[in-house]
């Protein structure tokens, strides 16, 4: 029998015929927008207690074709059990179910009021003890699971979901789209494709964070994998250094921020020896996640045409000669956004405007 949870009433009589709530029971049932890659529904129960509802989708909500398996969500929920042990305590939210015959899973919800910490930033709402908890989050992660690799590798070492929905419409698809930057994405990939050094939540960015009583929530577990944690530090760095770029009046802010995520992440690694072959790399994926989130198949919403081209024009220039350290990176991103940016082609077309 085909579930979609987007509808209420069968929503409603999945619940109650498998069990989930009461025979009787007629919960507040309504449906979360803005996810591509899921059905997302927020069910309320008569006793109170909240819960988050996902269903996976074949094909993804955006423009163009991206398809992925389903059977993802179930990567999702065993993500969830292994993350509750490895992140601090209360920033994973608790499974409550897993239905792999509908690939619907269910989670506590995240007690109101919380907010998005992706609007939070976006509406220029930057505190540096939010960045304080999202670096040290991800190192914990990534240190607690460097620990474990012998229990972990069985469990995560596929990757298909992340090839799926981060190497080929992220990486593979902007080296295609950008054939200059075809080499240094490949040459990515490759290096991406043969580390296995931690668990890699794949997905680690502001949108999948929430801000309750001051603490961060990470959700959407869909894409963890053991493999390289510089994806991780990349992808997220992205979203700090690329607000920077968008929100003028607090661009040094944002800057700074991103030095101070750095360094409160690596300060968490120093102990294994790949912790020092991990900065170029992550420097590596920070590059290559800018670009992609500017010509890859799922482009940043709040970036503009004309900055999505000027993003690509700083991200080649520093493609060209990479630094070999994060805060270096973060330091001639800075100077090129100053200096408009410093390249000819930008120049040559405000002249002409």
């Amino acid at each position: 029998m085909t579930l979609d949870i987007e509808k209420s009433a069968d929503l409603i009589a999945y619940l109650q015929r498998e069990g989930h709530i009461g025979p009787a029971e007629i919960p507040h049932v309504n449906v979360l927008q803005g996810g591509v890659s899921n059905k997302t529904v927020w069910v309320q129960r008569e006793n109170g207690e909240a819960w988050v509802l996902k269903q996976a989708l074949a094909k993804l909500r955006v423009k163009v074709d991206w398809f992925s398996d389903p059977a993802r969500v179930h990567r999702e929920a065993l993500g969830m059990r292994w993350l509750a042990q490895l992140a601090p305590p209360g920033r994973i939210t608790q499974l409550v179910f897993e239905d792999t015959a509908h690939h619907v899973i269910a989670m506590q919800a995240v007690p109101q009021p919380h907010e998005n910490w992706k609007t939070m930033l976006l509406a220029g709402q930057l505190d540096l003890d939010h960045v304080t908890q999202f670096g040290q989050l991800l190192g914990q992660i990534h240190a607690r699971s460097a620990e474990r690799g012998d229990a972990l590798v069985p469990l995560f070492g596929d990757r298909t979901f992340f090839e799926s929905l981060r190497l080929e419409p992220y990486y593979a698809y902007t080296a295609a789209q950008v054939p200059v930057a075809s080499a240094f994405i490949t040459r990515l990939l490759h290096d991406t494709r043969a580390t296995q050094l931690t668990l890699v939540h794949g997905d680690y960015s502001p949108k999948n964070v929430l801000v309750h009583a001051g603490q961060l929530i990470l959700l959407d577990h869909e894409v963890i994998h053991f493999g390289d944690p510089a994806f991780d530090v990349g992808f997220s760095m992205t979203h700090l250094l690329s607000k920077a770029h968008h929100l003028r009046p607090q661009r040094t802010a944002f800057l700074r921020a991103a030095q101070h995520y750095w360094r409160t992440y690596s300060m968490l690694l120093v102990q294994f020896d790949w912790a020092a072959a991990l900065e170029p790399r992550a420097v590596r994926h920070t590059l290559a996640c800018m670009l992609a989130r500017v010509a890859g198949r799922s482009p940043l919403e709040y970036l503009e045409a004309d900055a999505r081209a000027r993003q690509q024009q700083l991200v080649l220039a520093l493609m060209a000669e990479p630094p070999a350290t994060m805060p270096a990176l973060i330091d001639r991103l800075e100077d090129l956004l100053e200096g408009s940016m410093g390249l000819p082609g930008l120049q040559r077309k405000a002249k002409t405007q």
